[in-house]
């Protein structure tokens, strides 16, 4: 059974939950009213503008760098890019089989159109050239033979001492003779070629490659390697796609005789390897890339080409006379277009729509909306408004270059 004195002390506590639990409804509500009142009063406070925070502010210039438009001469470029092509490949084979008895060339050499390259065993072709002769000489005898003996019967026909049959048939049997000896004349003249086919010679002028054949094999004239390739570098031509959009500017150019400097760049375009003229263009248009491809040649005097090499192939179409330019980086942009900040006199910024033209390295050039002269801020103008209040200061100076930077 429950003492009383225990009864008393549950009935104690069951008292006290409620009041502590009414306490700390309190301090909750207490804690909500002072953050909803916090983030009133944040609201309602009015935020500081972005520019005031850059100290561009109210009464306060926003610090800038400008510079001058400037007029200069501003090259129009098409690039592209492109790989070396030489204007002639050529591999190099036996026309003749036989053993191949020497090698006339080291690899990698430059050779010229003629120079012997390699020898087949001529002895077998010597041997068919004499046969051929000796024919040719038999047939010869007997021709002249036959001819003698035709005099004679003409003479005896006159005195009617052998029939017009006789003589009839002497003269078919000289024009048979003839016949066959202008068959072994052309086995004389094949043998000659074919004794001719032993000693190769270079088709062209170039870079001999790496052999494909060494001395002692026996070559075939059906072998499909070959002996060796020889690839012309001097001059040597460059492939490359320009849009079809700049078709009718290089046609127009073209037609009116104009000759179109290219120029071959490396691949990250930065260093120049040679130039060349540009030669003609493609018969058709690639459908798939909306490109046409050119053609240009260099006379690669420093073998700073080579076949199959990636460049970067650059165009001149033309050159702007005076064209007004400033720094790229003074080109910002908009959902509207291009725009530029101009310093005014009374130190403002005026926001200025401009027409960009093509660019040449760091510098673009506007075709309408600016004057060669007029200030363009190049640095700070994103903290600038239309009609902002500016400073203008000096450009700095490169700092010096770390070693190994």
């Amino acid at each position: 059974m429950t003492s009383p004195e225990n009864f008393a002390g549950d009935e104690k506590v069951q008292a006290g939950r409620p009041l502590f639990g009414r306490w700390a409804l309190g301090v909750l509500l207490v804690g909500l009213l002072v953050v909803a009142g916090y983030v009133a009063w944040s609201r309602s406070t009015p935020a500081q503008p972005a520019t005031a925070k850059l100290g561009a502010g109210p009464g306060r210039a926003a610090p800038v760098v400008a510079v001058s438009a400037t007029q200069e001469n501003v090259s129009v470029y098409l690039t592209g890019l492109g790989s070396v092509t030489p204007l002639q490949t050529v591999t190099v084979r036996t026309r003749v089989d036989g053993q191949l008895m020497q090698v006339l060339f080291r690899e990698g050499q430059m050779v010229e159109r003629g120079q012997a390259l390699a020898e087949i065993d001529p002895r077998p072709f010597e041997a068919l050239l004499l046969q051929a002769e000796g024919q040719l000489a038999r047939d010869q005898a007997l021709l002249a033979n036959a001819q003698l003996d035709l005099t004679r019967y003409q003479a005896l026909y006159q005195e009617n001492g052998i029939a017009k049959q006789q003589l009839d048939t002497q003269e078919a049997l000289i024009r048979q003779y003839e016949g066959v000896v202008r068959a072994d004349q052309g086995q004389v003249d094949n043998a000659k070629v074919q004794l001719a086919y032993c000693h190769i010679t270079a088709p062209l002028s170039g870079r001999i490659g790496l052999r494909l054949v060494d001395p002692g094999n026996v070559v075939h004239a059906s072998d499909s390697n070959g002996l060796v390739v020889i690839t012309q570098l001097q001059p040597i031509a460059v492939l490359f796609p320009v849009p079809e959009d700049s078709l009718p500017q290089v046609l127009a150019r073209l037609r009116a005789g104009q000759h179109l400097t290219v120029d071959a760049l490396d691949r990250a375009g930065e260093h120049q390897l040679a130039s060349g003229e540009l030669l003609t263009l493609d018969n058709q248009i690639d459908s798939a890339t909306g490109t046409v491809r050119l053609k240009a040649v260099f006379a690669n005097a420093d073998h700073s080409l080579f076949p199959n090499q990636f460049v970067n192939a650059r165009l001149l179409l033309t050159v702007l006379r005076g064209a007004t330019v400033v720094p790229s980086a003074a080109i910002q942009r908009s959902p509207q277009g291009a725009y530029v900040y101009v310093v005014k006199a009374d130190q403002t910024a005026s926001m200025r729509p401009v027409t960009l033209g093509p660019s040449q390295g760091d510098l673009m050039a506007i075709s309408a909306g600016l004057t060669p002269g007029e200030l363009v801020v190049v640095d700070g103008a994103d903290r600038l408004r239309d009609g902002a209040k500016v400073e203008v200061q000096a450009p700095r100076a490169p700092g010096p270059r770390r070693p190994g930077a």
